[in-house]
């Protein structure tokens, strides 16, 4: 009959795991779940040790910028005097929240995450251990809304380390090129990399205008961020292993249990 609506209807819900999905579905999330679990808990690890961040010219960048401490990349020279006695310090604790932040916040590292940590669902087209969806549409959730925010301070951030990795080719003797300085500078490169194809900035640069050819430098801007966020993904594990790397190689050189070569 002309008129008549007919009943929508629903597929049953699928049970935790279930799937039609004939391939290795479980994979991905499970490198995810490792692959960021160790960085997490080495991240933090490193954090709280508060020594064998320095290595001659050299600043690990889990340490960078250093605002009070023992080391002569120290800004404002050793421990404050309002830091409670009975608080252990470590000058990673005062400036890790920034980049951290940035990550936990991440376009990309929130879909990672929450199939990999919180099975929300493990993987597309499989069952998840719960029946409601609300998403990002309410609260916890909502926060992660605060990554633009965090955007701007990871610029920031780019800048500091560069800076750190064009101090790591002045050595005691004068100007040198040495393998920590070019960790440090490849560091700085995937970084880079990652953050200024982040979603957000593209958006900031030109996402929002009606007629982006209005503006030729914001054309550019939005091409050069857009060719960058083609792989995101890539850049996002990359400088996440590049950075690790760099606080391992500077923490072992310090220990003595590594040599660095200096090539020039």
């Amino acid at each position: 009959m002309a008129g008549t609506s007919l009943p929508v209807l629903q597929p049953p819900q699928r049970s935790f795991g279930e799937t039609s999905r004939r391939d290795n579905w479980w994979l991905q999330p499970l490198l995810v779940f490792i692959g960021l679990g160790a960085f997490v808990v080495y991240s933090t690890w490193a954090a709280l040790q508060g020594q064998h961040y320095t290595h001659g010219p050299y600043l690990s960048p889990f340490y960078s910028p250093e605002l009070w401490g023992n080391s002569p990349h120290a800004w404002f020279g050793t421990l404050p005097s309002w830091w409670p006695a009975w608080l252990p310090y470590s000058p990673a604790l005062l400036i890790l929240w920034a980049p951290a932040g940035f990550r936990l916040t991440c376009y990309y590292y929130r879909g990672a995450y929450y199939k990999a940590f919180w099975a929300d669902p493990p993987n597309c087209a499989v069952g998840e251990p719960r029946k409601g969806y609300i998403g990002e549409s309410n609260w916890p959730l909502r926060i992660m809304n605060i990554h633009r925010y965090f955007l701007y301070i990871a610029i920031l951030f780019i800048f500091m380390l560069g800076y750190d990795a064009i101090k790591s080719f002045w050595f005691s003797d004068g100007f040198g090129i040495g393998i920590g300085s070019l960790v440090l500078t490849l560091n700085v490169i995937l970084l880079a990399g990652y953050t200024f194809g982040c979603h957000s900035l593209r958006h900031l640069v030109g996402g929002g205008r009606d007629c982006i050819s209005d503006s030729p430098m914001c054309q550019k801007m939005y091409r050069g961020c857009s060719a960058l966020n083609k792989r995101h993904m890539l850049w996002a594990w990359t400088s996440l292993v590049g950075v690790m790397f760099a606080d391992v190689y500077v923490r072992l050189c310090s220990m003595g249990l590594w040599k660095d070569i200096r090539i020039i």
